[in-house]
């Protein structure tokens, strides 16, 4: 049975290991808050980005562009597939690294051949561990998410996928159905689907189709529009696999502290028993003490 010291120095333990929980609970909440309020400041002009390729793709189904062509020839082996992976740079936060890499780790045996772009120390560190070749790193980008950030890894997909470097690119990244649920998804970027765009439009928009006249060129309007809306689409997906990296540690550490505080009170209890029985031990050597001197003077006392 331990003692009361070494229970008290677990309970002290305890409740200093609380403190730095409590603290990251707190940091992580900040975080959240100001990745979302960042992000619906951004939103309104990525939407109507979104908007007007949809508006497009309807108007116009058989457009030839090079971000439309799906190279239905290239298949198997000779096909290339990039995928951009996003994952934290630090742990703690529950399982939403697990879930994300071991997502990616099931791509990878895909039949086609596949460049791995990382986004996060963890899924680098991951990687390397397992000896699975990266073909390039975004280092520090998945702690501090900026349109800037993002630009930079749009730029180089949207370069490997014109020189034919890859013929498809898809986003693995981080959501958030709801406050208490994250989820692994995949987003396809690259040969750009109207089914896709479509698709991540808000239900309550829809799109009519019109007969339009694009000038100078519908080609000329999507050489400018596709590479911003790929920003987007990088940044909304960086924003939200943070967002969903704070909650899932807000949830652990919210975890941390209830056992924390399951442990305190188990040990405190404890610690009273332990307390209790030495007290009662002390009680009982002071009673059998006082008897005893008293039977001593019992015996010296001189018979009458």
């Amino acid at each position: 049975m331990a003692t009361m010291r070494e229970l008290s120095a677990r309970i002290r333990s305890v409740q200093d290991t609380m403190k730095i929980t409590n603290a990251m609970y707190m940091i992580s909440s900040t975080k959240l808050h100001k990745a979302r309020r960042e992000m619906d400041n951004n939103s309104p002009y990525f939407l109507a980005l979104q908007k007007m390729l949809a508006h497009i793709l309807v108007s116009l189904p058989e457009i030839d562009h090079p971000y439309l062509d799906l190279r239905p020839e290239k298949k198997g082996k000779n096909r290339v597939r990039a995928i951009v992976v996003i994952s934290g740079d630090k742990g703690l936060a529950g399982a939403y690294n697990h879930n994300v890499l071991r997502l990616v780790e099931s791509m990878l045996s895909g039949p086609e051949q596949t460049l791995l772009y990382v986004v996060g120390e963890v899924g680098r560190s991951y990687f390397a561990s397992r000896r699975i070749h990266m073909e390039g790193q975004f280092r520090y980008t998945s702690q501090n998410p900026t349109l800037h950030r993002a630009r930079v890894i749009s730029e180089k997909l949207l370069e490997d996928f014109r020189e034919g470097a890859v013929d498809e690119v898809d986003l693995v990244y981080t959501t958030m159905p709801n406050s208490i649920t994250s989820v692994p998804a995949v987003m396809p970027l690259l040969p750009l689907r109207k089914k896709d765009v479509l698709s991540r439009l808000p239900k309550n928009i829809k799109i009519p189709e019109e007969e339009l006249n694009f000038q100078p060129s519908p080609q000329s309007i999507l050489d400018n529009m596709v590479p911003d809306l790929l920003v987007g689409y990088v940044y909304s997906a960086l924003v939200d696999s943070y967002c969903s990296e704070q909650n899932d540690r807000m949830m652990a550490m919210d975890a941390a502290n209830r056992n924390g505080q399951e442990m305190i009170r188990t040990l405190s209890m404890e610690y009273n028993r332990v307390r209790q029985s030495a007290i009662t031990q002390e009680i009982t050597e002071v009673i059998a003490g006082a008897k005893a001197q008293k039977k001593k003077k019992k015996q010296r006392r001189p018979e009458g």
